[in-house]
């Protein structure tokens, strides 16, 4: 019998990064591509694209938070209370580096991918979002993986569901709640204040920062 690891509590920063526009684009590219994609072992190039964007994404926030999980067109990420995850200031420009490495990466696409298909060309409509909450979760095997669980994880996923977008009119925000920004230190001068409503949740405060 498979010796199981007993599930571990922990407490600190859940943070979710979620690229907009993900599951349309590549419905787009596949529809463009039908007579290609996959025919013969080719694949379009859009599906490269998205690999370079959530590497990208983990790459610049992986550390100081620790990957938890690839979620098809999010990268979930944790950290502690105790641990290295910056504070206030520093918090932010983490996250304001992870979005400019994101445009950067988007703007050199067409250096190495040159299909004119306007679903291909589309691909500057991806945009990026994140959800930052803070809260007690447990880690536990599952199947020989790691996995993060807890009713703050589950909150916290379907915040990726807000009305921050509508409010500041484009998709490129940080959502923080009001128990991520008292852990953190995060100030919230110039913030948008927000009421989120989660089904068996009580109303969540939350603020909505934008990027661009």
């Amino acid at each position: 019998m498979t010796t199981i690891s007993p599930p571990q509590a922990a407490d600190g920063p859940l943070l979710l990064a979620d690229i907009s526009g993900y599951t349309v684009f590549l419905q787009d590219v596949a529809g463009a591509h039908r007579d290609d994609a996959f025919a013969g072992g080719a694949v379009p190039k859009g599906y490269a694209l998205m690999s370079s964007l959530l590497d990208g994404i983990v790459t610049t926030i992986v550390p100081p938070f620790t990957l938890a999980k690839l979620e098809g067109d999010a990268v979930f990420a944790i950290g502690t209370r105790d641990g290295e995850i910056p504070r206030g200031a520093e918090l932010f420009a983490c996250l304001r580096h992870c979005y400019a490495d994101f445009r950067a990466r988007l703007a050199s696409a067409g250096d190495v991918w040159t299909c004119t298909c306007d679903a291909c060309q589309r691909a500057d409509a991806l945009d990026l979002k994140f959800v930052l909450h803070a809260g007690p979760y447990v880690v536990q095997s599952i199947a020989g993986s790691r996995e993060v669980t807890g009713a703050d994880v589950v909150m916290a996923h379907r915040l990726l569901k807000n009305g921050a977008a509508a409010r500041i009119g484009h998709g490129a925000y940080v959502l923080v709640t009001d128990g991520a920004a008292r852990a953190l230190e995060l100030p919230t001068d110039g913030a948008i204040a927000l009421t989120e409503r989660v089904e068996h949740y009580a109303p969540i405060e939350a603020w909505a920062f934008a990027l661009r």
